[in-house]
Parts: structure tokens; sequence; C-alpha cells
């Protein structure tokens, strides 16, 4: 697929061209976008259609579930149980690079979106643009825009240079500096464990909890 740029291409820049991206994904419409991390490629989480064109794209294990992103904390409670060690997370890297994974209570999500288990995993990015498009539809998929097992994107040169096709929009940030995948947190009652090391320094988030809750959650070795 060739994208087209004239009709295709959007700037975080412009609030016009944020609400199109909206408009788009209300339709159900696949788009990439930028993150305070890396390039994203979502949708809107209830349609299943919507959910099956991103693991195409990717070429992404459909047993592997996808994160949504949000734009606040109070609709993120909607989808996920956030107990006290979720909230307490949230509260000191929120918004930023953490993806919290939590049991899902929101039923009307794609059954696609949970891989068919019962835990979602959550993020505020810490990205205007991201969050100004979220906030338009509440939620959003957002996992990188790359093919699976490939390096993800910092720019959208890169992107349009790439052989990722299939997406309805490209929403163009610039050139991200961070350039590294979110840290993955698990909690489930009163547990946490890492289950993927990013942006976030595992030693900053055991600290969190050790000072504000006064548990130490480091693995017993």
């Amino acid at each position: 697929m060739v994208l087209e740029l004239a009709i295709k291409m959007f700037e975080c820049s412009s609030s016009t061209d944020i609400a199109r991206c909206t408009s788009i994904l209300s339709d159900g419409g696949v788009i990439i976008y930028p993150t305070d991390t890396v390039y994203g490629i979502g949708c809107n989480p209830y349609f299943d259609k919507s959910v099956e064109r991103i693991f195409k794209i990717k070429g992404r294990d459909q047993k592997k579930a996808l994160p949504i992103l949000g734009s606040d904390i109070d609709d993120i409670e909607r989808l996920v149980q956030m107990n006290i060690i979720a909230k307490t997370l949230a509260q000191h890297f929120w918004p930023g690079a953490l993806t919290i994974v939590s049991p899902c209570i929101d039923d009307n999500i794609s059954k696609q979106v949970i891989a068919g288990g019962d835990k979602l995993a959550v993020r505020i990015p810490d990205n205007k643009c991201t969050r100004d498009l979220i906030s338009g539809g509440k939620f959003l998929v957002g996992t990188s825009a790359n093919i699976s097992g490939k390096e993800p994107f910092l720019s959208s040169s890169d992107i349009l240079s790439s052989d990722i096709s299939g997406y309805d929009a490209l929403l163009d940030g610039g050139v991200l500096v961070k350039g590294r995948e979110s840290t993955i947190v698990e909690v489930l009652d009163s547990d946490m464990r890492i289950l993927r090391h990013g942006a976030i320094q595992s030693d900053k988030i055991y600290q969190v909890i050790s000072t504000v809750l006064k548990i130490d959650l480091r693995p017993k070795n």
C-alpha cells in the first residue's frame, strides 16, 4: 500500500489535523502516531475488525495482548482494577513511560485486545499530541508501530521509508528523543512484578512502593 501523503499525512501542530485523526479512529480506522517513547499504531479498542488489522499490519502473534492508552486516571479505572499499588505507581509515573497490567473490568473491550485472557495493559503517555488524540475517544490501542521483532520508529520519515503498510493515516510528531519503550509492570492483588524493563528504571519503581506504601516488593533471591 502506498501512503497518499496529501490525504493521509497529518501534523501534531494542527488541532484540526488531530480532530481529523480522531474522526478516522471513530470510523474504525488505524493510525500511526507519536508517543513519549516511540511511534505507536492504534485504533479504537472496542472495534474488533480494527484491532484485527493492528495484528495483521504488525505481523503480531494474536496470543499477545495489546496495551491501551488513556488520558485520565479516572478513565483508566473504568478499564482495569487499580488497587493501592497500581494507583501509587500511576500517581508517580503517569503521564509517563510506565505500563501497568491489571485485571480487566470492561467487558466491552475487544476480546482480541486481551488475547483471550483477563488482564489489560494500560498507560497514560507523556505526550500532549497523543493525549489530545486520545481525549476525543477516551481510549486508543497503544502498541509500537513497527513490524513485530523489528526496531521501533522514532520519526515519520523512518515510517514512510519502511515496509509497514495497511494503516489509514500518519500523525507526524517530529523526531522523538526518548526512543525507548515503556517499562511494563503487572499488579495483581498485593504483588507486583516487572514484565519488561524499559524507560523507567526498576529501582525507581520499587523505591516508590517502599517509600509510599512501606512495603518491599523486590523479588527475593
